[in-house]
């Protein structure tokens, strides 16, 4: 039997991806696409678990009891997530606790969102309005990802981050419709999130590396200058309708492109904060270290249990 070049299996599967035929784990597949895949979905789980650590903070110190089990189910929904995303990446290949470890060496990235504090009960809010609005933006499309388990995946995961982008935006509106000073905390809350909330599209499309080949693979769908623009133009009028401004003085409609123009980003704050130097990167990795050494003991135990329990079986 004549053996397939390298040349016609790559064609192969282009023209496989190019007939929206999914992708499936035994599937041969470049290696490269396989690459791509294991750096995306881990850096997305890893995300999903370390921003469960802000929202975690504010369980206890939430205003009132509905508020208090709201916020702990949707941290629950955030460790769910991370746990489908690692189950996931597994399927190509990956260690799942060598991701976790790339993640607690800095050698793995997550959404450098996640790296700014959050001192008010606004900011939940915020998280939950502008990071959880960004992440439906981005995360939809992946619902049609050209590779299986990550696109079934991500079905639930947006069904969930919808609750969470309309809890968000109801404490803003809460607060927006409050008191003068929980009007302003709303208003600081959004002033402080929403430059780092464009950000977490990641670089512009001419200084993006993965883009463009993502896009041919159909990992992704739109480019991240157009999920930008798009989240703008849904943001800006909710921000008016409860009566917060955005902060940007260069924002104005444009009537011939039908879209928002807005103010540039700072870039150099996006690429220190990714490379470790935002003002929460230090903490948010040490709690996650701490969290896998302090409970080792407990994997331990569970697996001893496991072991004990299949050896009975099998007695």
């Amino acid at each position: 039997m004549k053996e397939i070049s390298l040349v016609d299996l790559e064609n192969r599967f282009q023209k496989k991806v190019d007939s929206e035929i999914r992708i499936e784990p035994n599937d041969w597949m470049p290696e490269e696409y396989r690459r791509t895949l294991i750096r995306q979905i881990s850096q997305h789980a890893h995300s999903e678990v370390v921003g469960m650590l802000p929202e975690g903070n504010w369980i206890t110190r939430a205003p009132n009891l509905r508020r208090k089990a709201v916020l702990l189910a949707k941290v629950q929904d955030e460790a769910g997530h991370g746990l489908y995303l690692y189950s996931a990446v597994e399927t190509l290949g990956a260690d799942r606790e060598q991701t976790i470890d790339d993640l607690h060496s800095g050698k793995a990235k997550y959404s450098s969102i996640f790296n700014y504090p959050t001192p008010t009960w606004a900011d939940m809010g915020a998280i939950g309005w502008l990071v959880d609005g960004a992440a439906i933006m981005n995360q939809v499309p992946l619902c049609r990802c050209s590779y299986g388990p990550y696109a079934r995946a991500m079905v639930r995961v947006c069904k969930e981050e919808s609750f969470h982008q309309r809890q968000g935006f109801e404490i803003m509106t809460v607060l927006a419709q409050g008191t003068p000073e929980q009007k302003a905390m709303a208003q600081d809350a959004l002033d402080r999130f929403w430059w780092p909330a464009l950000m977490m599209f990641g670089p512009n499309d001419d200084e993006s590396k993965h883009s463009k080949q993502s896009m041919k693979w159909k990992i992704k769908r739109f480019s991240n200058d157009d999920l930008r623009q798009q989240f703008v133009d849904v943001t800006v009028p909710q921000a008016k309708l409860i009566g917060l401004t955005i902060p940007d003085p260069d924002l104005k409609w444009n009537e011939k492109t039908g879209h928002y123009e807005f103010g540039e980003i700072n870039w150099d704050e996006f690429w220190q904060v990714v490379e470790g130097n935002g003002p929460c990167n230090f903490d948010r990795i040490k709690a996650r270290k701490d969290a896998k050494e302090k409970g080792m003991w407990v994997r331990k135990a569970a697996s001893a249990h496991a072991a004990k329990r299949a050896a009975r079986k099998t007695a």
